[in-house]
C-alpha cells in the first residue's frame, strides 16, 4: 500500500469508528458522553504518524481519534464505551479517560497540559531522546494551569510539542467570543516558538509536524504547532449551535478525507472503505458480544 493510501486508511479507521458511535450512541449501548473528532482526523495522523515508540501521547476529552492514530484497537475502546472488562481501562475509564501504553488522556481541560510538562520532565532526565505530544483545544486557552505550564516547560525546556487544534469553537462559544489577540503570541511570550497551519489537509499538517517532532527531539526544546482545523460534527452528542448551512459548508470544503481521498483511484478509495468498514463493524460487533 502506497503512503497516501496508508494515511487515507488510518484517517478512515477514525471515521468509521466515531460514526458508527454516534450512529449507535442513543441506543443506550454505551454509557456516559462522547466526543468526536469528525473533520479533524488528518491532525491525528498526520502527527502522530511521525513518533516513535517510547513517545509519550497526552490527549484530552476529544481523544478517540488520536488513541486509533496511535495504534489503538478499535474493539478494545468501543468496549470501554460500553463499560465493559475487556475495555482500554476495565470499563472504567469511558470516553474521556484512556491509558495504553504511553497513551493517556483526560476530560480535565488543562490539566493535560500540566500532566505532560511532568511527563516531559521525565523523559528528558532519561535522557533517551523520547519526547511528549500532547494535544489541546482553543477552549482550553481559558485555564490558568496552561500558562502556569508552559511557564515551566519553557524554563525547563522541556522535549514537548504542544499541538492546539483550534477548530473556532468551544463547546457553542465561537472563539472569536473567547480569545483575545493572536493565538500564537500566548506561547511565544514564554519562548515557545508556535508554527502555524491553517488546513484540512493531510498532506500539508504531516511535514510540518514531522519538522517540529523533530525539532523537539534533537534539540530537546518545546514547540507549538497550531492547527486551525474544522469540527464537523457536535461538541458532544448533539449540541451544536452552529447554522447548518456552516456546517454543511465546512463539510463540502474542510473533509479531511475528501481532500485527501481525490488523490486516489476510485478503486483504490471503494477497497479501503469496504475494508475498513468491515474491520469497524466487526469491532463493535465482538465488543457488544463481549460478557460483562
Amino acid at each position: 500500500m502506497n503512503r497516501n493510501a496508508e494515511l487515507f486508511q488510518k484517517m478512515l479507521t477514525i471515521r468509521s469508528f466515531e460514526t458508527l458511535l454516534l450512529e449507535k450512541f442513543s441506543t443506550g449501548i454505551f454509557t456516559g458522553t462522547t466526543h468526536t473528532s469528525l473533520g479533524q482526523e488528518a491532525n491525528a495522523v498526520g502527527v502522530l504518524s511521525h513518533i516513535q515508540e517510547n513517545d509519550v501521547v497526552v490527549s484530552n476529552h476529544r481523544c478517540h481519534g488520536h488513541f486509533l492514530a496511535y495504534g489503538g484497537d478499535p474493539l478494545a475502546l468501543y468496549a470501554e464505551l460500553m463499560g465493559k472488562p475487556d475495555g482500554v481501562c476495565g470499563g472504567v475509564g469511558g470516553s474521556q479517560h484512556l491509558h495504553w501504553r504511553n497513551f493517556y488522556s483526560s476530560g480535565l481541560q488543562g490539566g493535560t497540559v500540566a500532566m505532560a510538562a511532568g511527563m516531559a520532565m521525565a523523559e528528558k532526565r532519561k535522557g533517551d531522546k523520547a519526547i511528549v505530544i500532547d494535544f489541546m483545544g482553543d477552549g482550553t486557552l481559558g485555564e490558568g494551569i496552561v500558562y502556569e505550564s508552559l511557564n515551566m516547560i519553557s524554563l525547563w525546556q522541556l522535549p514537548i510539542l504542544i499541538v492546539l487544534e483550534n477548530n473556532h469553537i468551544a463547546q457553542t462559544t465561537p472563539a472569536e467570543l473567547a480569545i483575545a489577540g493572536d493565538i500564537s503570541q500566548r506561547f511565544e511570550a514564554f519562548g515557545i516558538p508556535a508554527a502555524r497551519i491553517d488546513s484540512s489537509d493531510i498532506l500539508e499538517i504531516s511535514p510540518l509536524a514531522e519538522a517540529l517532532i523533530g525539532r523537539v527531539r534533537n534539540e530537546s526544546r518545546p514547540q507549538a504547532l497550531i492547527i486551525d482545523t474544522a469540527r464537523l460534527g457536535t461538541h458532544s452528542k448533539g449540541d451544536d449551535t452552529r447554522p447548518g448551512e456552516v456546517v454543511e459548508a465546512l463539510w463540502q470544503e474542510r473533509d479531511p478525507l475528501t481532500i485527501h481521498g481525490s488523490r486516489l483511484s476510485e478503486g483504490v478509495r471503494s477497497s479501503i472503505t469496504i475494508k475498513i468498514e468491515a474491520y469497524i463493524q466487526a469491532a463493535f460487533t465482538r465488543a457488544l458480544g463481549k460478557e460483562d
